[in-house]
């Protein structure tokens, strides 16, 4: 199996000096609830710096926030959940969900998105990872999903030394969060051992998806699963040298 390493992030896309607005990405973000407000503006946050576009789609309160953070935040737009097929139609990508609860109206809107589009790029986090069933991953064919070791034991019912088997069985990649993370894809898998234990703060899996997301708007999918967590974990361990592990 192969280490992520920096000569890694070379592959990546990098925008053409002649390019124009909307041709180095466009991310639509689903996430957000009233219990999860600060979730998927970490992932709108550094997926913002990448993308072109980022269409976020959360509740009334949190676009207000959202709003509110433009300062902060590269180019956004706040989309009503009612009128986000309209956005995800134009996006490379969708990400959910930093931020949704884990109830069942997470899992019927996660199923009515995914079979609307079953052929756009999908990244699945957190609560829609959480509420789905695993036989919906055989629709999708470009489909990261980003569990820890107890979401990848609760969706698929094994160890998390099953995901390179599950990487091929289902047909999707699959990101095993963990002290040494592992990226598998039906065909190939890699680990990363950049981060540190000040990364086990809430926070730090949704900036993950939203770095994931952002970078498969222009890149295949497995790159941009390696590159985002060897990317998440560099930032973390120059933080430590920095601040110990209390940041």
């Amino acid at each position: 199996m192969k280490k992520i390493t920096q000569v890694d992030l070379k592959k990546l896309y990098r925008p053409l000096k002649d390019s124009h607005k909307g041709q180095n990405g466009k991310l639509t973000i689903i996430g957000g609830s009233r219990l999860f407000h600060g979730a998927s503006l970490w992932a709108l946050k550094v997926a913002s710096r990448i993308v072109d576009m980022v269409y976020y789609s959360s509740i009334p309160s949190n676009n207000k926030i959202a709003e509110k953070l433009k300062s902060q935040i590269f180019d956004f737009i706040c989309v009503p959940r009612k009128e986000v097929k309209d956005y995800i139609e134009e996006s490379d990508v969708v990400l959910m969900d930093p931020g949704l609860m884990r109830v069942e109206e997470t899992k019927k809107l996660t199923k009515k998105l995914l079979f609307a589009f079953p052929k756009k790029k999908w990244v699945l986090d957190a609560g829609s990872l959480q509420m789905m069933e695993k036989e919906w991953l055989k629709k999708l064919p470009q489909v990261i999903i980003t569990p820890h070791q107890k979401e990848f034991e609760k969706l698929f019912g094994v160890k998390g030394k099953g995901v390179e088997q599950k990487a091929k069985e289902y047909g999707c990649v699959i990101v095993l969060k963990g002290p040494t993370d592992y990226v598998c894809s039906p065909e190939k898998c890699a680990y990363n051992t950049t981060g540190n234990e000040g990364m086990t703060k809430g926070g730090t899996g949704d900036v993950l998806a939203g770095l994931i997301a952002a970078l498969a708007c222009k890149n295949d999918l497995f790159l941009s699963a390696c590159a985002g967590v060897y990317l998440n974990g560099l930032a973390g361990d120059r933080l430590y040298k920095k601040v110990g592990p209390f940041y």
